[in-house]
Order: C-alpha cells, then structure tokens, then sequence
C-alpha cells in the first residue's frame, strides 16, 4: 500500500493559476488499496474520471483523502510514500520541508542538491558526463566580462521550474536585461545555446529490486516549457547519465526522477549532452506510468486548451481509449479542466495520435458550454 501526495504547490512557482489542481495526476498512477490525497476542489470532477478510468479498463484507488496537508505522510514509511517532489524548492511552508526530512533525510538531501542546475553541472564534470559549455555564477556579482560568452546563449536561475526563470539571449545587452530580472543573491548559470535536433527525457526509477531504467520518451516543447511527450523513439542514450543516476541512486534517491538529454547531429555521428536533472516526477512520468498500466506500445502526450471547466462537459465520444485496440484518449491530468486544460495520453500510431488530437480539438471547440 502507498500513500499519494502529488500536490506541487510547494514545489511549483504558480504563472497561470490553477496549480492546486495537479495532485490530480496521481490517481492513474495508484493501485486499487493505496491512499491518494486530492486537493478538495477535485471532488467535483472525481465521478467522471472514475467512471472514465472504469470504461478503458484502468484500475485506480478509489480511497481518497481530500485534502492535501503533508502531515498525512508523517506517519508512513518512506517506502509507502509517493510525492511529486520530496524536497523543498521555493519559499513555501516549510513544515512540509520538515515532514519530508524526517521521513528520509538521506533522500532529501540528495533532491535539494540535485534540483540546483549548478550543483548538475559540477557533478557532470566531477563524472564525466557530457553537458554544453557552461558557466555557473553563485550570484549577480561574480559576473565578469559579458562579451566573452558565446552568443546566443540561455540565461538560467540554479533553481527553475516550467521555464520561469530562463531567458535565450542573442547579445551581452539582451544577457544583461535577464540577469537585472534576478534576485541579486541567487545562483545562476549561464549556458551556450546547442543546436540539437530532439531532447530526450530518461525516466529512472529506484524499487525494492534497486535502480531500475524505465524509458526514453522524446520531448514536445513550446520554447523553453513542456508540452508533451512522445514514445518510443530511436534514441537510447542511457550510457550518457546512467553515472550520474548511480551517484543518485547510491546517495540515497528514491521514487521517480529523470534528466533532460539534448540530442546534437555532428558530422562524425550523433552526440548527446545531458542538460538537467529532474529529481522528481516530471511531466513525462504520469503519461509513461498510465500507459505501461494499460499496456500502450506508442502514445504522445497533449496539453490541450478548452473551454469547458468540469470534465462532464468534455466530449471523448468515440475518441475514447479502447483496451482491446490499445488506442485512444486517456485522461491524464483532468482535475486542471477546472482552469481550462486537460493533459491527455494519445495512444496509437503517430498517425493515429495526430488524428486523436485534431478530432479532439474540434469536438471540445464545438463545445458549447453553459455559465451559471
């Protein structure tokens, strides 16, 4: 049995509202007998997603605690506990910090140090693994001579999430103007722009029979922010990081984590650099685990945009996944219909999913939905 606390709201700078209701993920990913904390504004779309998991064949737990205090894990084993994050990342309540810490220090320390992009970079040079040329500033004072970085280049605060805090700069004015937009005393890093083809993310995951490889999806991105992934590809660089998830792995890691691979076409073959670790689930962790439960070969995930803000209003009519032809609409990340998206799993073809997605458009902007 496990408990599930996916609530990233301490975790998570909020930039769009509606980040209360990402604990909702977590429900794909729980079996019949564990315990998943939901925020309570969920419970209004919980019937249709449990009728909707019933229908394509995805069993879940139906014990849910509604609400979300991190308390509720003080009393388990850090083997029965699943958190989106088991650190601290921003000025947010730190009692949740201390739950965390009590629970397994060992695993929290190694989250905090890793979840610093320069802590990730100076453990690749220390392991030898791969990553683009890069320089890392403790804060705005160390900066020197701006003309001597390459150009174009990306500007990142250490500690970053969904984009928020990166800026791509042509020149050393444009790298001056995102640098004044930190906090004078945060560390940063400022790193040169590669020209890659796809990035990679590479799932681990640590159970009771130790580290464990889980898959390569590749990226879909909107400019420096996640927009879904998609499986299988050609690319298995494991041998890239797996040093660097070992060193993890041996200081203590638990749970699900994964690191960001640019994949980079030179003349004398394909070179792969390792750009950031994510020591936490990721986008790609929620997708990956409902489809090895339902057994998908192929899938992309989606965020798609809707009016519609309860999912009794979502329109998947003939659309839905179908556990006999493996494909099809899984809802994914439902509870955010309520701030106007939905995160789905598009199982099928490349084809197929293309067709999933273009169908589900048009059916949720043929939607007309009633207010009141």
């Amino acid at each position: 049995m496990k408990i599930f606390n996916h609530d990233i709201m301490m975790s998570t700078l909020d930039t769009s509202g509606g980040i209360h209701l990402f604990s909702g993920r977590a429900v794909g990913l729980s079996s019949p007998g564990d315990k998943v904390q939901l925020h309570p504004d969920l419970a209004l779309d919980w019937p249709c997603l449990r009728e909707h998991y019933a229908r394509i064949g995805l069993a879940h737990s139906h014990d849910i605690i509604w609400q979300i205090d991190f308390t509720e894990l003080a009393q388990q084993s850090p083997d029965e506990v699943s958190v989106y994050f088991f650190g601290h990342a921003f000025e947010h309540d730190q009692s949740c910090a201390r739950v965390l810490q009590q629970l397994d220090s060992a695993w929290y320390k190694v989250v905090q140090y890793m979840n610093s992009k320069n802590n990730f970079v100076k453990l690749a040079h220390e392991l030898g693994v791969s990553v683009p040329l890069t320089e890392c500033f403790s804060n705005r004072a160390e900066l020197g001579n701006l003309e001597a970085f390459p150009y174009p280049c990306y500007v990142k605060l250490a500690v970053s999430d969904h984009g928020v805090g990166i800026f791509r700069c042509e020149n050393s004015a444009e790298l001056l103007e995102a640098i004044e937009q930190f906090p004078k005393d945060k560390p940063f890093q400022v790193q040169a722009e590669i020209q890659a083809s796809a990035f990679l993310n590479l799932q681990y995951r640590v159970t009771s029979q130790g580290l464990e490889r889980a898959l390569v999806s590749e990226q879909i991105l909107d400019g420096c922010v996640h927009g879904g992934n998609r499986y299988p590809t050609s690319h298995q660089p494991w041998h890239v990081v797996e040093p660097m998830a070992q060193w993890m792995y041996a200081a203590g890691m638990k749970g699900t984590f994964g690191f960001d691979v640019a994949v980079v076409e030179t003349p004398a073959g394909v070179v792969y650099l390792a750009i950031e670790c994510n020591p936490r689930y990721n986008g790609s962790s929620y997708p990956t685990g409902i489809a090895e439960r339902l057994g998908v070969p192929g899938w992309c995930s989606e965020t798609l945009h809707t009016d519609c803000r309860q999912l009794a209003d979502l329109n998947l009519e003939g659309l839905e996944f179908d556990p006999v032809t493996k494909t099809g609409v899984v809802l994914v990340n439902w509870g955010t219909v309520q701030a106007g998206a939905v995160t789905v799993l598009l199982a099928g073809s490349p084809e197929q999913q293309a067709d999933l997605s273009s169908r589900l458009n048009q059916q949720w902007s043929r939607q007309t939905v009633t207010v009141g």
